[in-house]
């Protein structure tokens, strides 16, 4: 059987994947065609439309803000919507910045970005729990998503292949493939540098490492903040890993 498929090369989104085919717990491997992470679903086309019906999506998390969320709502019929809102809080920061008549930099964004990876933990963890309970519901096809689809999706990414016993090697791979494919909005090129634009809308190392030293200072390592923080201790991680590992 020929290996589907892992981004989704649709005309109204971008960074549309599968996270199956991944080594997990005991050998065993993440289920294709199961979990998705994507960008925003509000500008999907009839193609768009027609390719995703084939994967019989039945769940969408949602973790735009509220204003991120009315002008683009989820363009999937017949899927239930779930609102797991996390405020974006990058470009408000690099507003104040220049609001203070300081420039924008590689270096300032840098920082910004790291500080929001840090607030996952810090801030956000109910958000990430609320997908985990989704995910020990049933295992019908579910897509996950933000705006871009790279920092609040790409920390639930990694969380949830980490939670499926997948190498933080491989998560880190993984979450780094957004640099390959997801595509920078036109409407944004003229908001700052390009050099600054390459860190808001790129992805680096730096940015998911700030989340787990964030999450092994807080919690100790990440099988505790798992436990603790998300409600994946090891009685829902075995639940998770029969659900979405291959039996």
């Amino acid at each position: 059987m020929a290996t589907p498929i892992r981004n989704l090369n649709l005309s109204g989104a971008s960074n549309f994947r599968d996270l199956g085919g991944y080594g997990g717990a005991d050998g065993r491997t993440v289920r294709w065609r199961k979990l998705f992470r994507s960008d925003h679903l509000g500008d999907l086309t009839a193609q768009d439309l027609a390719s995703l019906s084939e994967l019989r999506l039945a769940r969408v998390c949602d973790f735009r803000g509220q204003e991120e969320r009315q002008p683009r709502g989820c363009a999937i019929p017949g899927v239930a919507v779930h609102a797991l809102s996390i405020e974006p809080t990058v470009v408000q920061g690099m507003q104040a910045l220049l609001a203070q008549g300081k420039a924008l930099t590689p270096q300032s964004t840098l920082a910004l970005m790291e500080q929001t990876y840090r607030d996952f933990v810090l801030h956000n963890s109910p958000r990430f729990a609320e997908l985990f309970g989704h995910l020990l519901d049933d295992d019908a096809p579910l897509v996950f998503h933000c705006t871009a689809g790279k920092d609040r999706t790409g920390f639930a990414a990694a969380l949830i292949l980490s939670a499926l016993g997948v190498p933080q090697t491989v998560v880190m791979q993984d979450y780094l493939l957004t640099n390959d494919f997801y595509r920078q909005p036109a409407a944004a090129s003229g908001f700052a540098s390009q050099d600054v634009l390459d860190v808001l809308w790129r992805v680096q190392p730096c940015f998911l490492e700030a989340a787990l030293e964030t999450v092994q200072a807080q919690h100790g390592d990440l099988d505790s903040y798992l436990a603790s923080a998300l409600g994946i201790g090891p009685s829902q991680r075995a639940r998770l890993q029969s659900l979405y590992l291959e039996r």
